[in-house]
């Protein structure tokens, strides 16, 4: 078992704050500084080094923090392995996610009931941004796996495919749009409402265009709105036309609060995929939530 002190310490060398894990943690600045201190001594040597209101590990902070994450995956190991011996035995583990909006939305409630139901001692923290800030919350360490869509992939995370899915064109049912069936020349002449920059949804919509070469900037956007419900909820009592993943609007179509419009020539699809920092791709419990997510979709295709 990893000393209170030593998890304490990962959480401020995760993060790179002590403001953010005295929040995750919820411990007062003053007691985590009093916990890293007391480590220091211990290893006659400084931990971090102080830069203003941020921090970084010096050298022996990083040879701690990369020994303690190998220790803390034997650990979960060791965990898995005694659990297979007892059911009975059920230690706390805790998780933090971070996901797009349509996937914590649309895709990710159903998975996560039916895993916390077979893992009861997973404590999990979900993490509900738009795709470009799940990105970066990867990268900051404020998350250890994240599930996004659409984005321009970095050199340093690694990509595992989940689901596919696709981004429709969508009005109002008292729409006069509902009942035509439109060409992408229609677009420069019809308001838009889309998501706002960051949006993986509005990423792929984009990259749609420019491969019909339409420019998305040229186009008549009414408004950006934050969030797939926000636009939902404008377009249902608004003459624009938007954009919405078809995993979003299955409900208001089957409703008739929204109707589909075909645009001949496009088609939109996007891919889901799991992101996780090089590296920690086998950690535990991770590894074994998408493992467990891919199979309980699998099982509904």
């Amino acid at each position: 078992m990893l000393s209170h002190r030593h998890e304490i310490f990962m959480e401020v060398a995760r993060l790179l704050s002590f403001t953010k894990a005295s929040q995750t943690l919820f411990i007062s600045q003053s007691a985590i500084s009093k916990h890293i201190k007391a480590l220091e001594e211990f290893y006659k040597t400084g931990l971090f080094e102080r830069l203003g209101n941020s921090v970084v590990l010096t050298p022996a902070g990083k040879l701690l923090y990369d020994k303690l994450l190998a220790a803390k995956q034997l650990q979960h190991e060791l965990y898995q392995d005694f659990k297979q011996l007892s059911e009975s035995f059920s230690p706390q583990v805790n998780m933090v996610l971070g996901a797009s909006t349509t996937i914590s939305l649309y895709i990710l409630p159903p998975v996560l009931s039916a895993y916390l139901q077979k893992n009861p001692n997973v404590q999990l923290d979900l993490k509900n941004r738009n795709s470009e800030n799940i990105l970066k919350a990867l990268l900051d360490h404020e998350i250890d796996l994240g599930i996004v869509e659409g984005i321009n992939k970095v050199s340093n995370v690694t990509y595992i495919p989940f689901l596919t899915d696709e981004v429709i064109a969508v009005c109002s049912s008292r729409n006069p749009l509902k009942k035509q069936q439109l060409e992408i020349r229609d677009l420069y002449d019809i308001p838009l409402a889309l998501r706002e920059r960051g949006s993986g949804t509005l990423a792929v919509l984009e990259l749609a265009l420019e491969q019909k070469q339409v420019k998305l900037n040229e186009l008549p956007i009414k408004i950006r709105l934050g969030g797939t419900e926000a636009l939902k909820n404008f377009v249902r009592v608004d003459t624009c036309l938007s954009f919405l993943p078809r995993q979003a609007v299955i409900k208001e179509l089957q409703s008739g609060e929204l109707v589909q419009v075909p645009i001949n020539g496009l088609t939109i699809k996007r891919s889901f995929n799991f992101i996780q920092r090089k590296g920690t791709e086998n950690n535990f419990p991770y590894k074994n939530f998408i493992q467990f997510t891919k199979r309980y979709y699998s099982k509904m295709e």
